[in-house]
């Protein structure tokens, strides 16, 4: 094989040499080496020939590096110099006897499937799939400071990245489904010309096709009077073009189907001579019945809630009953000696605690009021049967029992005071006012613009035909109103003398509060115990009156007084 080669000592002239240096034991233990363990010097002509490749490892495994680096060459034929070897951790290995090959050391096996280890990167498996994003407050882990966060990084938690993509993942169907969407979402409706502003035109379009009209139903009734929900007109009117908008629709010569809705709509309202005065005058004519209806029903609400509180006789016995019971307690002191107040002190009743600090001086006049009513419908009962004896405690029981009654009975009694403190004088008269100057306004219309047309139509009739019947009604409200009013005027006089200022119906509602006062503290007193209102012998016999703590009050049972014997 090599007799075109240069002379190669052979095996037996190297163990001889190398017995002499004692190491044929040892190399007689190894196989022999690749030739890259030897230097083939060339020393004759021709060159020489390329050595033959080393023996390869099977297949999946390594060559063994060579135990001791190569010899240096003893003389080398000027030439490129070959590269130097792969540097490669000497791991020697003993090799077995009959074995060509070195075991090479034992590579990782891999993961489990989309599992990844703290320590391995993945930064060279391509595009990551886009994950949603997880919004955190991030915090520096100082290396010089022992933290948490350094044995967490430490750790061995691994998660399965396929799971996270396919759960948080932006997937990239449908990214594309959503792309494919967009321009399904452009509106391809032929484009109109747009006159008044977008936003206007497109509610104006949105109301028209909820409310289900038609520009013939509305020429219609502009033209001939026919009757529009109230609704449907007061959106007509909130739509009004302005002037501009209102020029250029009249200007507008082109195709009507190139306009949008709206513009097509109102188009056709403008042509029609005072359409939107007409709306406004139809408007008018819808609800004004209403309105009268309504505020002459509140002005009578008023004006019996007058009639009540200046005739309720519970009610000024009651008024009796706070003024002695206060000049009693006021007596000796400049408060003393009133023979009036005002109806606000009827709220500052239970504001003053007994000496047990649960009854309050509501429920004193109030237990007072109900004996005093009791024994007045007993007295006006039917009388008992012959031979019956009614004992002290049956009478005082039956008296409580027919007292709580009636004074119960005073919210009810004053039920249009409740209401009339509901109202509000100033929102009454100023709804009576406008409808006067919409009448007016609607009068002038008539006789003004109306009365320029030649031609006189069903509209121009009816309008007519309701300016007439319309000025006797809102005359007749206005009157309402100024003696609704001066009632309300001689009603709190009544009760507070000349007043200073106009207190409109502020009297109803310091009645209305003390009503509901009242009727919390009679169900306290039903509730509490009867004894206590029981009348004793004192009230029957004729005892020294400075015994009495409030003589006025009692006597008046015994006496029947005047507002006793008023009308029931």
């Amino acid at each position: 094989m090599f007799s075109n080669h240069a002379e190669v000592p052979s095996s037996d002239t190297v163990l001889a040499d190398a017995s002499s240096s004692g190491v044929v034991a040892g190399i007689a233990s190894f196989s022999v080496e690749p030739a890259a363990t030897a230097t083939v010097i060339p020393t004759m002509e021709p060159p020489p020939r390329p050595l033959p490749p080393p023996l390869m490892p099977p297949p999946g495994k390594k060559s063994a590096p060579p135990p001791h680096p190569p010899l240096p060459p003893l003389s080398v034929r000027p030439g490129p110099v070959p590269p130097p070897p792969p540097k490669v951790a000497p791991v020697p290995r003993r090799l077995q006897e009959g074995s060509s090959s070195v075991r090479p050391p034992s590579i990782p096996g891999p993961n489990r499937a989309g599992s990844i280890r703290p320590d391995q990167s993945t930064d060279n498996d391509g595009p990551k799939t886009k994950l949603k994003p997880f919004f955190w407050d991030k915090v520096l882990a100082n290396p010089d400071q022992s933290m948490v966060w350094h044995q967490i990084n430490s750790g061995s938690f691994q998660f399965n990245e396929e799971m996270i993509e396919t759960l948080f993942g932006y997937s990239a169907g449908k990214q594309k489904n959503g792309d494919d969407k967009k321009p399904a979402a452009i509106d391809t409706s032929p484009q109109h010309i747009q006159i008044l502003d977008p936003k206007k035109s497109q509610n104006l379009a949105i109301l028209l096709r909820a409310l289900n009209v038609t520009v013939e139903e509305i020429r219609d009734a502009l033209m001939e009077g026919n009757e529009l929900p109230t609704e449907l007109l007061q959106t007509l009117i909130k739509m009004a073009p302005t002037t501009d908008e209102e020029l250029k629709l009249r200007l507008y010569a082109g195709e009507i189907s190139c306009l949008g809705p709206a513009e097509r709509f109102l188009k056709a309202l403008v042509d029609i001579p005072f359409a939107f005065k007409r709306l406004d005058a139809m408007l008018f004519m819808g609800s004004l019945q209403e309105e009268i209806s309504s505020i002459k029903n509140d002005f009578q609400t008023i004006e019996a809630a007058c009639e009540e509180l200046k005739n309720s006789r519970l009610f000024k016995k009651l008024l009796e009953a706070v003024v002695k019971i206060g000049n009693r307690m006021n007596d000796g002191t400049y408060r003393g000696g009133a023979r009036a107040f005002k109806l606000d002190t009827l709220l500052k009743l239970a504001d003053v605690k007994g000496a047990d600090g649960k009854t309050t001086l509501l429920h004193f006049v109030v237990q007072e009021i109900v004996l005093s009513e009791g024994i007045r419908a007993d007295r006006q009962a039917a009388p008992p049967p012959p031979g019956s004896v009614a004992t002290p405690s049956d009478s005082g029981d039956r008296h409580r029992r027919l007292g709580l009654e009636v004074v119960s009975g005073l919210p009810s009694e004053l039920e249009n005071v409740k209401k009339a403190a509901l109202l509000d004088a100033d929102a009454l008269a100023g709804t009576a006012a406008a409808l006067g100057r919409g009448l007016l306004k609607t009068r002038s219309f008539l006789n003004g613009d109306m009365r320029s047309m030649e031609e006189e139509g069903g509209f121009h009739r009816a309008l007519r035909s309701f300016v007439e019947d319309a000025e006797g009604g809102v005359t007749a409200l206005l009157e309402e109103e100024k003696r609704a009013g001066l009632l309300v005027k001689k009603t709190v006089d009544f009760f507070h003398g000349e007043a200073r200022k106009d207190e409109g119906l502020r009297l109803f509602g310091i009645v209305r509060d003390f009503l509901g006062m009242l009727e919390k503290a009679c169900r306290e007193v039903r509730e509490a115990p009867a004894t206590a209102a029981r009348v004793d012998p004192e009230r029957s016999t004729a005892g020294p009156r400075r015994q009495r703590p409030f003589p006025s009050i009692r006597g008046g049972r015994a006496d029947s007084s005047s507002s006793d014997d008023g009308s029931p």
